[in-house]
């Protein structure tokens, strides 16, 4: 993020991946909602984006031009421009955004600007690491594609909305560290610790069912052993319960700390906004990571 003026920042950010889903015009649209979604956890909102192409030279024309098309009308639906991009081969696909930003200097929103008693809300289910292996191994039915594939494409435009127009200061999207890797980087920024209640995390609806064919790819494990010591586990959660917790999500949504302020407005107007959001806990003067 770079001071642009008097009153508006600058957010610059990138990410690109390899398949996780079959269809490669659903490929490009997640690719770029993930991409997008750094800005929009900032509270900025997305200006221009350029095309990161790694594709092997015999991959079937149409599939290229399905991935690409796909990516290039989520950019749109983000109200964005599609600036070109750059490509080069490589032997297994993978594709993504650098995208560029302007946020608001009252609007922007940090990891480190949470406060004790802030609520939080998650605004995607978890479950899309898990799933996305299923998917990748030819495990999941076309319903679990389709109900996984529906929300990794979901901007999370509506819940940055939400968020800043209550004056929502701190948040972060959920990705590669999965829920707690996230909470608690936001956690030891903020110098806050945090209470969060396991049974009200939502979850997609075969993520039990991959997780205990034990599908989590290798940074669920990376992450749960580098943070899990970070972590009191106060009701005996089962290994499966916990490795949820550290799984890397494609495209996850918003961790928002709402101040207790607007905990019921929030409750209120997120309907309205079509922002999807459950409340997992809270964050505590007292620095010791809980789950409940």
């Amino acid at each position: 993020m770079w001071s642009l003026n008097s009153h508006q920042d600058l957010v610059v950010t990138t990410d690109f991946f390899t398949p996780i889903v079959d269809d490669p015009s659903d490929y490009g649209a997640i690719a770029a909602a993930n991409a997008l979604s750094d800005v929009y956890a900032m509270g900025g909102l997305p200006l221009l984006a350029l095309n990161i192409a790694c594709l092997p030279p015999d991959l079937p024309l149409e599939i290229s031009q399905a991935i690409f098309r796909g990516g290039a009308e989520k950019i749109k639906e983000a109200g964005a421009v599609l600036a070109g991009g750059h490509s080069i081969q490589d032997k297994e696909p993978k594709f993504g955004y650098a995208v560029v930003g302007i946020a608001e200097h009252k609007q922007i929103m940090l990891k480190s600007s949470a406060k004790p008693g802030d609520k939080l809300f998650l605004t995607k289910p978890l479950g899309m690491g898990v799933t996305s292996s299923a998917i990748k191994q030819d495990k999941a039915n076309q319903a679990e594609i389709d109900e996984a594939t529906t929300w990794m494409k979901q901007l999370n435009r509506s819940a940055r909305d939400l968020a800043v127009s209550l004056g929502v200061k701190a948040c972060t999207d959920i990705t590669g560290f999965g829920l707690l890797g996230h909470l608690i980087e936001m956690a030891k920024a903020s110098g806050t610790g945090f209470l969060v209640n396991f049974n009200t995390i939502p979850f997609l609806s075969p993520t039990y069912k991959f997780g205990e064919m034990w599908l989590f790819a290798g940074g669920a494990y990376k992450n749960r052993e580098y943070f899990s010591k970070q972590v009191q586990n106060s009701v005996g959660l089962s290994e499966l319960d916990q490795m949820l917790l550290y799984d890397p999500q494609t495209s996850g949504g918003l961790l928002l700390a709402v101040p207790t302020e607007q905990f019921e407005l929030f409750l209120k107007e997120a309907p309205h906004m079509g922002v999807d959001a459950w409340l997992i806990g809270e964050l505590q003067a007292d620095q010791a990571f809980i789950l409940n």
